[in-house]
């Protein structure tokens, strides 16, 4: 035992908090499929919610992917899943690039509404734990798909414990409603505004 007082008072502090809680703690205990969106003008919403899927990956539980936006360029998340946990994630690139790169606004259209059917399949599939809806709300900020048919599938028909990631700036207000976790990643640097270009590891 030590008589240094900084360290005794640190401890009582540190044992207060731990009890306290530890008290929050025991009332937590229910279980839920959660609806969470990662939003904001920040790098990292994607990043974030893959790391979930590997979560789930590495507890061997079935999930999926749906990517809305993103075209067909390697990626190393893509290409790690597919490659070597294809029979635990279902990953499905269902856009074809940014809208300013395709051109073309009817088949981006069409695109986004066939992803989000895909997306529908897998989450009404009770053996997957975890979906995510990467780069969903650009879809659903230019209106490609109906935030209101979203919300109502969301709400009505996603199974209990199902947990549904969706990504993308600008998320909707109806869609931050009926969200349980909400995170909004915010730009402080970034080092394209230096010139710098997206890197392997980095961004892809």
């Amino acid at each position: 035992m030590t008589n240094d007082p900084d360290l005794e008072r640190h401890a009582t502090k540190m044992a207060k908090k731990k009890a306290a809680r530890d008290k929050i703690m025991a009332t937590k205990t229910e279980k839920k499929g959660l609806i969470i969106v990662h939003t904001g003008k920040g790098k990292g919403k994607s990043s974030a919610a893959f790391g979930m899927i590997f979560r789930c990956i590495a507890h061997e539980m079935k999930c999926g992917v749906v990517q809305f936006i993103k075209g067909g360029m390697s990626t190393g998340e893509r290409d790690m899943i597919l490659s070597k946990f294809a029979d635990l994630c279902a990953f499905h690139t269902m856009g074809e690039g940014f809208t300013w790169e395709t051109q073309d606004k009817s088949r981006d259209i069409e695109m986004a509404q066939a992803a989000w059917e895909k997306a529908k399949e897998l989450i009404r599939d009770e053996s997957n734990t975890m979906v995510l809806l990467d780069e969903i709300n650009i879809a659903l900020r230019y209106d490609y798909i109906d935030i209101a048919d979203v919300v109502s599938f969301l709400s009505e028909e996603k199974p209990e414990m199902t947990h549904v990631v969706l990504t993308g700036r600008n998320a909707k207000e109806e869609l931050i409603e009926i969200a349980d976790l909400v995170t909004e990643m915010e730009l402080i640097k970034h080092p394209f505004r230096s010139g710098i270009k997206a890197q392997i590891g980095v961004e892809y």
